[in-house]
């Protein structure tokens, strides 16, 4: 599907995609940049993938960052259409999250849901959130502690102080996001949903089966070797359990 006029700002589309094919939302970590995730359009079959960009950086770094979670995804159900086709969502850690809420948010308002909900590296939401938020640190200790809790920055980022200033601002935000994010009860989603976790990721993947809570299809489990960040050791693997699970039948 093209994205309309008024989603163009939230997604990065790459092209090549198959007229009619079932429509991929990929929603990145914290701080990510979403041309990580727009090279997977080649390795996912007849998928047409939409990787989301959060105001405030790349293309939109004019506009404000978002300023809850709960705003975020008010207003990407607002200027983004679902349901025109089967659609479903991918989020990675903090993407898992948002992509969850705006499932939610989906449900409540009677709209389409996605076929299929997979959550990368995020425990389940009602679980409590282990040490303590990020996004408060002082600038000299925040990529440091972020660093030391989930991986994923180079150490030549973490060793130029122009390359911190450059991923310092939108990384808090979106930590900012999550810490403050306070969870609310609610019926559990009647959308299939797959965890995927890696084996080392701590604590995302001590309990992945606590995720059953929020969905009333029964869970399915896959764990990766590695840490949070599991797909950069091997994309490949993380690619063909998508195709997988995007082309399962529902249990």
């Amino acid at each position: 599907m093209t994205p309309a006029p008024t989603a163009r700002r939230w997604l990065l589309t790459p092209t090549g995609a198959t007229a009619g094919a079932p429509d991929l939302y990929c929603f990145p970590h914290a701080g990510g940049n979403p041309a990580e995730y727009a090279r997977w359009a080649e390795g996912l079959g007849d998928t047409t993938l939409h990787v989301v960009r959060l105001p405030g950086r790349a293309g939109r770094h004019r506009e404000p960052h978002a300023a809850t979670l709960a705003a975020l995804v008010r207003d990407f159900i607002t200027d983004v259409p679902l349901g025109n086709g089967p659609f479903s969502f991918f989020g990675h850690s903090l993407g898992a999250l948002v992509a969850y809420e705006i499932t939610r948010a989906l449900h409540t308002t009677g709209r389409p849901l996605p076929d299929r909900l997979i959550v990368s590296a995020l425990p389940a939401p009602h679980l409590p959130r282990p040490g303590h938020p990020l996004h408060t640190l002082p600038e000299d200790a925040f990529l440091e502690a972020v660093a030391a809790r989930h991986g994923g920055i180079p150490e030549p980022v973490l060793a130029s102080r122009h390359l911190r200033a450059m991923i310092s601002a939108p990384l808090r935000a979106d930590l900012r996001l999550a810490e403050t994010h306070r969870h609310h009860p609610g019926p559990p989603l009647p959308v299939p949903t797959t965890v995927f976790t890696g084996a080392t990721d701590t604590p995302a993947a001590t309990a992945p089966e606590a995720w059953q809570y929020h969905t009333s299809p029964p869970l399915t489990v896959r764990t990766f070797p590695g840490g949070h960040f599991y797909f950069r050791d091997n994309e490949a693997a993380l690619l063909a359990a998508l195709r997988g699970t995007l082309t399962a039948a529902p249990a």
